[in-house]
């Protein structure tokens, strides 16, 4: 039997938002259409009408590495405002659950082993690159963690890896490397060249999207910790390889080369060994799977 009735996701128009509403069609989608949550007066009167049992917070201010490069205070403003306003406000309205979304880009630049755990999530600066919003979600995950502590409430955390997959309209999400790599390709002509960020070799883990839908509703009901709870495959690909997976799947002549610049922070996998303890018979979607998938929407819903 779920333990909460009448669940609010801010963020319910975005990407994942989006996703979570073909599975939780029941629960009630905000977005900032709805209330602007950096408004603290017009969330709380928001919240006071909608009266959820529990709320899952997605909404963040989001963009690819060099639009966050470039942007430091706006990402660190926008997304501190966004996140002390929900905890606050829900605090205010006796909502005793929030399951925040965080980021991979939250730990620090450099690790002393990897995969990191939850246990690394504070220990050293977040890379250069994210920085503004990567302290902005740090900060998210503190004020959950003492509000929990101080007022007895369940307010905790979830850190998924990077994030790709089908969307909730006709537009690939922008910025992000998955999606600008499925735009070039499919703007490129046969035997043009592509050009990406980086020098090929950073490693990411990528997170099909239809996977993270699925788990929020599950660990809204079971993680109970403070730990700020990993959401990654196993999958530790170079920018590189995750070109090359795709390649192997797409039928065009398309070569490809990197530029050398924003090469941004070398490797930051982590182990979702927490999150397989609470739902042990997950599986996650394998990066060729994924993108077999995600390249079959878009040859669906977005036209050349």
């Amino acid at each position: 039997m779920e333990k909460y009735k009448k669940v609010l996701v801010t963020g319910g128009r975005g990407f994942v938002g989006g996703r979570l509403q073909k599975i939780r069609p029941d629960w009630i989608y905000m977005s900032s259409q709805d209330c602007d949550i950096m408004d603290a007066k017009a969330l709380r009167e928001y919240l006071d009408i909608i009266k959820p049992d529990a709320v899952v917070h997605l909404a963040a201010h989001v963009g690819g590495i060099k639009e966050s490069s470039e942007n430091q205070s706006v990402f660190y403003y926008r997304n501190s405002m966004i996140n002390l306003n929900l905890i606050h406000q829900c605090y205010e309205a006796g909502i005793k659950r929030v399951l925040s979304c965080l980021s991979t880009c939250c730990f620090p630049d450099v690790a002393d082993n990897y995969p990191m755990t939850e246990k690394d999530f504070m220990k050293g600066e977040p890379t250069e690159t994210n920085y503004g919003y990567g302290v902005a979600k740090r900060a998210l995950y503190v004020q959950s963690k003492w509000y929990s502590k101080e007022y007895g409430v369940c307010y905790n955390c979830f850190t998924p890896s990077n994030i790709y997959g089908p969307q909730n309209d006709s537009t690939l999400q922008r910025g992000h490397l998955i999606s600008s790599m499925i735009k070039k390709f499919k703007a490129a002509k046969n035997g043009e060249e592509v050009e990406f960020w980086s020098d090929g070799t950073p490693l990411r883990q990528h997170l099909y999207v239809d996977d993270l839908a699925y788990l929020i509703p599950e660990m809204l009901e079971k993680h109970t910790t403070d730990l700020p709870l990993v959401v990654a495959p196993p999958e530790n690909l170079s920018i590189k390889q995750i070109v090359d997976t795709f390649c192997s799947i797409y039928d065009k002549n398309v070569r490809y080369k990197f530029n050398n610049k924003l090469t941004g922070q070398h490797r930051k996998d982590a182990s979702s060994e927490e999150l397989l303890k609470i739902i042990p018979d997950f599986k996650f979607t394998t990066l060729k799977q994924g993108l077999k998938k995600t390249l079959e929407w878009v040859n669906i819903n977005e036209k050349d």
